[in-house]
């Protein structure tokens, strides 16, 4: 590629070189403003203090010395995603924005939005000299445009582990993950086969190997099998190219990121019993027939773990609490997926957000049944949820993911919170949930909408949640009283939640895209009322989410 092209991006003209990655054309910007300082936008000084700080711990006096080595190596390899998805996001490495702020705070701010936008504010830029972040991110070439692209036709076009640039003659084509991300991805790859040579379990260590020969092939489903067939290990990684969220122009990118995890036996043998009724709930979704036809892996995987490292896109702006994983349609119809729920970063959460939330917007008289036990079961039910319903279209060829473009996840997502409440609502009454009444897990569902939905439009999640909340408004599935304390209408939840549910599957099943585009244009944005209670949290106070202290020395490694 032709690395002295000029384009245009968020109103600057930058060059595109190969910085920090072997053959990535990664844009950095003119000479005259590389040192110069950056400063905070006029009226962002409020958003600085939006996450509340928190250590992340877990206890690993169980773990050998070998294990305990190979947690240091995994969170190594971890770093090595972690810049990588710098390039993806931002278009340059981490020290080119950082080392232009001088603001302790700002500089912060700007390490967990991993670049100038603010994630949790529609992606808005809170420095100066920064335009729009292009919804492709460094995906794509800045200039591109969907027409452009649509019309194009280049092996890998719509492949997640490649990047799309143009060669000499202008014309677009993809470069593979492997040969972009060459050393970087050799350096992880021998980390994870050192840490490999320590594993005490086998199927850990088969894992290791598969996921390092990934890196260098670029091809990951063998690796995702090798990971669901592993059970036995007390220690897990989650690494590489895995979500698609960050490509906002059609979702087909993944972004690198990793979880490094230490798994809680005692709490993943009590989850282990649910999985076995996926099938049924599978059967009895309130849709037509040909909409739940497929019938979800059988081995399904519940478990609980604590988290001792995010790196990439996994760490930048709002954090993930559960996991549902592999993406691969293959492998979920083989194998299954595993559902991880992060259990010390969810209890954070709940500690410091939900709970002042409820106090704040949840009617006194019902904010009893706000409980961590209905928290844990409505996010772990939300990942169990991303393994029911359809992955691909019905009566023509091709994935949802494939056919909603950009707005696959969002919609997906919204999918897997109102089937989670829907899993509850039938596992509750079957007695097959045992802690808690059907309130509890109603009522800290709408207290975490409220949580969610401030993640803003540029998220997935928080777009799901604003869709959700305007369409149970509109059902009247909750009430509002004269001092803005909402309250949960349980007949009423319970229609929206199987009249959302039949819309969603359809529109899913159906690959509508136009019809898609509409239920995000009338019912995915915030009314004035509701911005006005969402800025009651923020002069209480309230954070939006959690960052963290974390590594080896936080750890005691």
């Amino acid at each position: 590629m032709n690395n002295t092209l000029r384009i245009t991006m968020t109103a600057l003209a930058i060059s595109f070189a190969l910085v920090g990655c072997s053959k990535e054309p990664a844009p950095v910007e003119p000479a005259n403003t590389e040192v110069a300082e950056t400063t905070l936008v006029a009226g962002a000084e409020s958003r600085l203090g939006i996450y509340y700080p928190v250590d992340l711990k877990a206890d690993l006096s169980h773990l050998s010395d070998r294990q305990r080595h190979v947690v240091e190596l995994l969170i190594e390899a971890s770093e090595i995603m972690d810049n990588l998805f710098w390039h993806q996001a931002y278009g340059a490495s981490k020290d080119s924005l950082l080392s232009r702020i001088n603001d302790e705070q700002v500089r912060r701010f700007a390490d967990i939005n991993y670049g100038p936008w603010d994630r949790l504010d529609n992606n808005k830029p809170f420095l100066t000299g920064f335009g729009d972040k292009p919804a492709g991110a460094n995906f794509y070439p800045a200039d591109m445009t969907k027409a452009e692209f649509e019309q194009a036709q280049f092996p890998g076009k719509i492949d997640l582990y490649t990047l799309v640039r143009r060669n000499d003659q202008g014309e677009l084509y993809a470069i593979p993950y492997n040969e972009a991300y060459r050393s970087e991805l050799e350096r992880a790859a021998a980390l994870l086969r050192e840490a490999a040579e320590f594993a005490e379990d086998e199927g850990f260590k088969n894992y290791l190997t598969m996921r390092a020969d990934a890196f260098l092939s670029n091809n990951y489903q063998p690796s995702d099998f090798a990971w669901m067939d592993m059970t036995e290990n007390a220690i897990d990684v989650v690494i590489g190219p895995i979500e698609s969220y960050e490509d906002q122009l059609y979702g087909y990118r993944a972004g690198f990121e990793s979880y490094v995890l230490i798994k809680d036996l005692a709490w993943s043998e009590k989850l282990a019993v649910y999985a076995q009724y996926l099938p049924e709930l599978q059967r009895n979704l309130p849709v037509p027939a040909e909409y739940k036809a497929e019938v979800p892996g059988s081995g399904a995987q519940l478990n609980a773990y604590d988290v001792v490292y995010y790196a990439g896109h996994s760490n930048a702006g709002s954090k993930t609490i559960a996991i549902n994983l592999p993406n691969d349609e293959q492998v979920q119809l083989q194998k299954g997926t595993r559902r991880l729920q992060l259990k010390n970063a969810m209890q954070a959460k709940f500690d410091a957000i939900l709970v002042p939330i409820a106090n704040e917007l949840i009617v006194p008289d019902q904010r009893q049944h706000i409980t961590f036990d209905a928290f844990f079961a409505n996010t772990m039910f939300h990942e169990v949820a991303h393994g029911l319903g359809i992955k691909n279209l019905i009566g023509q060829e091709g994935t949802v993911r494939e056919a909603l473009k950009e707005h696959a996840s969002a919609l997906e997502e919204g999918k897997a919170d109102i089937l989670g409440l829907y899993m509850v609502t039938q596992l509750l009454e079957a007695g097959v949930i045992e802690e808690g009444t059907l309130e509890d897990y109603y009522t800290t569902f709408l207290a975490g909408i409220f949580r969610s939905v401030r993640f803003g439009a540029s998220s997935a999640h928080g777009k799901a949640n604003m869709i959700r909340f305007n369409y149970f408004e509109q059902a009247g599935a909750f009430s509002r009283n004269e001092q803005g304390q909402y309250s949960v209408n349980m007949d009423a939840m319970r229609e929206a939640m199987n009249s959302l549910s039949e819309k969603i599957l359809t529109l899913q099943g159906d690959g509508d895209y136009a019809g898609v585009g509409e239920l995000f244009d009338t019912m995915g944005n915030i009314g004035p009322q509701l911005q006005a209670d969402l800025d009651r949290l923020s002069a209480a106070d309230i954070p939006v989410d959690i960052t963290f202290r974390q590594g080896k020395d936080v750890l005691g490694l």
